[in-house]
């Protein structure tokens, strides 16, 4: 995806291009900042950066048809405050972070050397091999139908993924009485499908919202699984204020889920809207969750209340709690980041204006909340004035249109030292659609099972190969972890996303040895500048030519 934009004066925004010819690759849909489209198919034959990168790997790193090319880059004037106008910083002597046994020989200092593994936590660590996490991946259809590539892929890679809210509540199969679950089929699925490949890196996060509280999703799952998972709270996203939503087209469903004590619009209950129903007027109910905290009229109502809730998980049995926030304003921000602060927990999530969704209304989308960069510029404020205080801050994840290695270097640095993780949500979805889509071809007869879009491969797969082998970059590196015989239980989906992780590993391998950084520790806010005046004035990140000014003054005077 090219960074490059243009400014549509007449709608006030910015507009991305479809196309980057350096390293062939073009969106089907209009494209957002982070490279993704703004509606991101699973059926999509190609071919956005994430969706090329998820065959061909660390190859997108760089240019195409080399010895017939040279390449040079647009990127270079930035206009408004957004993760494009922060640019990285490049040092050239000095090496910081080396892992044990090398040196600062230059036959030690290079980049596959640099170590991208990391950790989060308060007082129980959560390992993970690369510093980024999948978004919450809840109820909606396109969650569950490609679950297994994503959990299976997660847990190969080595990163935390997320079980997001109301997965219980609408699965017909569940037993739910008064609160207390006896049978949550799906939710076992999707647990136990991480913990399969799971090898002591990564995490299954499970998250709950108010439904999910009244359902007793908390006592089901430490009562089975004790600490294999991390509970989460979750006051919102930044895609959308109000509760999540889905789409269901069946007037018996929509029956079924509003038994369950969700809000189903329009009412499946009333006469008329089954009379639309049966006649084609009315082809679809959405599925509502409800808001938290309507009956807390104040902050201090709100601490108290959320200080019980994490109380209540302690004595559950739970040693691994997190939050997740959306792009509320700077109030809700400093609550979300004192509270888990004081609560001790071991991940906050903020997720940004910009972050995507399987389902919202629109509009909410275009126009509410907080766009990441600010929020995530005032996260890292806030959490310096508790520092300052010689408060431990909880780790910090970021999301919001983050998809690509510079993001997450730019996002870590920005968050230093207290951001850990950047977390994708559509981006990590993307690898799953391929190779679901692939495997549907090659394996007909697992079509159905995988959920595959795809009669045949379109041209933009059978121009790389034909066959897994061919096709995934990522291949036989992933075959030399599970053993050749494993591979035939793998789903494609889960191979895509190990070639996309590749990729993105060894993007930000090559951005921090640039940065002489060998070590995700030693990434500082001092490894990037804003582009613009702007983007220093609310990130207050010094503009590109102050940075070392001084310094280099003193060098020209000495």
């Amino acid at each position: 995806m090219a960074i490059n934009y243009r400014l549509k004066e007449e709608e006030g925004r910015m507009e991305w291009p479809k196309s980057n010819d350096v390293i062939g690759t073009v969106n089907r849909g209009n494209p957002a900042e982070s490279g993704l489209c703004t509606l991101c198919r699973s059926d999509c034959k190609g071919r956005c950066e994430t969706w090329l990168s998820s065959l061909k790997g660390r190859k997108i790193l760089y240019p195409r048809d080399f010895g017939f090319v040279t390449a040079g880059s647009a990127n270079t004037c930035h206009l408004g405050v957004c993760y494009n106008s922060l640019r990285i910083q490049g040092y050239n002597y000095g090496v910081s972070g080396l892992p044990a046994g090398l040196s600062s020989s230059a036959d030690d200092c290079i980049f596959p050397n640099v170590n991208i593994e990391g950790s989060f936590g308060n007082e129980v660590k959560t390992k993970f091999r690369l510093p980024i996490m999948t978004g919450a991946l809840g109820s909606t259809f396109i969650a569950a139908k490609y679950w297994d590539s994503f959990a299976t892929g997660a847990a190969l890679v080595g990163i935390p993924i997320v079980i997001g809210e109301n997965v219980v509540g609408i699965d017909k199969e569940a037993v739910i009485n008064n609160g207390k679950i006896s049978k949550a089929p799906e939710l076992d699925r999707r647990i136990e499908t991480f913990l399969k490949y799971y090898d002591g890196y990564g995490a299954i996060i499970v998250q709950m919202n108010v439904e999910d509280t009244r359902n007793g999703v908390a006592e089901y799952v430490i009562n089975k699984y004790g600490d294999k998972a991390i509970i989460e709270l979750k006051w919102g996203q930044g895609a959308k204020d109000i509760g999540g939503e889905i789409q269901v087209d069946s007037l018996d469903y929509a029956l079924f889920l509003k038994e369950r004590g969700y809000v189903v619009d329009p009412d499946p209950a009333k006469p008329e809207v089954q009379e639309a129903f049966r006649h084609g007027a009315v082809k679809s109910f959405a599925r509502h969750s409800r808001l938290g905290y309507t009956d807390m009229s104040s902050v201090e109502k709100v601490s108290e209340s959320f200080m019980e809730s994490v109380a209540h998980l302690r004595r559950l049995g739970y040693k691994r709690i997190s939050l997740k926030t959306g792009s509320y304003g700077m109030e809700a921000l400093a609550m979300a980041i004192k509270y888990a602060t004081d609560a001790k927990l071991d991940l906050l999530t903020v997720d940004g204006s910009g972050g995507g969704t399987g389902m919202s209304p629109w509009n909410m989308m275009e126009t509410w909340g907080v766009p990441s960069i600010l929020l995530h510029s005032k996260t890292i404020e806030y959490a310096s004035i508790l520092a300052a205080k010689g408060d431990k801050v909880v780790d910090i994840a970021l999301a919001g249109g983050l998809a690509r290695e510079d993001h997450i270097f730019k996002a870590l640095a920005l968050g230093a030292p207290y951001t850990k993780l950047v977390c994708m949500g559509r981006a990590a979805m993307i690898p799953g659609f391929l190779g679901s889509n692939i495997e549907g071809v090659l394996k007909p007869e697992r079509k159905a099972k995988v959920n595959g879009n795809w009669d045949e491969l379109p041209i933009s797969v059978r121009e790389i190969g034909a066959s897994t082998e061919e096709l995934f970059a990522g291949y036989y590196d992933l075959q030399k972890k599970v053993g050749a015989d494993e591979m035939k239980n793998i789903p494609y989906g889960a191979i895509a996303m190990w070639t996309l992780a590749d990729k993105l590993a060894a993007g930000l391998q090559q951005l921090m040895a640039g940065a002489r950084r060998f070590d995700l520790s030693q990434i500082s806010r001092g490894d990037v500048f804003s582009a613009n005046r702007e983007t220093e004035r609310e990130t207050k990140i010094p503009f590109i030519t102050d940075v070392l000014d001084e310094s280099a003054k003193k060098i020209l005077n000495s």
